[in-house]
């Protein structure tokens, strides 16, 4: 069994792209966005396929969104102007600038699975005796950023408000591309709503933002908030450990993978992120030590065992939820 320092030496392996591949994967994804579009824009198609095509839409807009994320890992496209030119509209358009997303996400990627009350890129997570000494405020506060609904909600919650809003009224001048991206989002929603009315609105433009950013938000979570997950304190973390005891493999059928960019694999990309999206199944079966991690998967109860987790508990090393924190101390208010 290889450490995972070797682990992560291997993955270099695996680090080079092809770079016919990489375009064709975001052109291709690009189009089928573009043709969704256009079909929920075009009222003289019937209903129910422009629903179809609505999820279809919303589905591509997480692929969509995974290539971006991957070509600011710097795994894919470099070198390229009119890949950093496509990129950056992309960043735009997914309301993800690259300023705050680029800042936030390698935050997120160096400190993986710390205990920590800021969740800058990532969602916080504290010990249950750290927890106790927070005041009602801070405590609402750490027990809002993690409820269900502010994930479900992630268009608003996450998208809108803290990558754009938040990032943008913190620091106006550094992240100026936050309040492009938030203006040409309401704009080109408001002449949509204007021109073609709020059912088409809400066929072509609501829905499938919603419905992307809800899975995208779900994912970032439950990849890193699992039964079986280790949190750890700064002086005890390394990065390697990080991605097999802190991420999980999230098991998925063909097509999900396809519209989630292998990102299930998401505890191969934790110990490489230069390995293209592409790639990460063909690294994967290249290091039978990574076959241990634990999993997750879109099944509804094991959705809601992730969703319930809230503190990490030191003394038995596990994430445990709430309601066993108040059962452990039911005199606290």
């Amino acid at each position: 069994m290889r450490t995972s320092k070797e682990l992560i030496v291997h993955s270099k392996l695996f680090n080079k792209e092809n770079r016919l591949r990489s375009w064709f994967e975001i052109l291709i994804t690009c189009c089928l966005a573009a043709i969704c579009l256009i079909i929920n824009l075009t009222g003289s198609i019937p209903w129910y396929i422009r629903i179809i095509s609505s999820i279809v839409c919303g589905l591509t807009y997480v692929r969509l969104f995974v290539i971006y994320h991957d070509y600011e890992h710097r795994a894919i496209l470099q070198n390229s102007s009119a890949a950093h030119g496509l990129m950056s509209l992309v960043g735009l358009y997914m309301l993800a600038p690259e300023t705050v997303w680029s800042r936030t996400h390698e935050h997120h990627h160096n400190n993986n699975s710390k205990l920590s009350m800021s969740g800058i890129g990532s969602y916080p997570t504290v010990s249950k005796d750290y927890f106790m000494n927070l005041s009602k405020k801070q405590k609402t506060i750490y027990l809002v950023n993690r409820h269900p609904l502010t994930i479900f909600l992630g268009y608003f919650t996450l998208f809108i408000f803290w990558l754009n809003l938040k990032s943008f009224w913190q620091s106006p001048r550094k992240h100026i591309d936050s309040l492009v991206a938030l203006l040409l989002h309401f704009i080109f929603s408001g002449l949509v709503w204007y021109y073609f009315g709020w059912q088409t609105y809400f066929i072509a433009i609501f829905f499938p933002f919603f419905l992307a950013f809800a899975i995208g938000a779900y994912l970032f979570y439950c990849q890193h908030n699992f039964p079986g997950v280790e949190f750890k304190e700064n002086q005890d973390w390394t990065y390697g450990n990080a991605a097999l005891t802190s991420t999980s493999f999230m098991v998925m059928n063909p097509v999900m993978n396809w519209f989630t960019g292998n990102i299930g694999y998401h505890h191969v990309h934790h110990l490489n992120s230069r390995i293209p999206f592409y790639r990460l199944k063909e690294a994967l079966a290249s290091m039978p030590e990574l076959d241990q991690v634990k999993t997750t998967s879109w099944n509804l109860a094991e959705i809601r065992k992730c969703l319930q987790l809230k503190l990490w508990d030191t003394e038995n090393n596990r994430m445990i939820t709430f309601k066993q924190f108040r059962a452990e101390y039911p005199a606290l208010p």
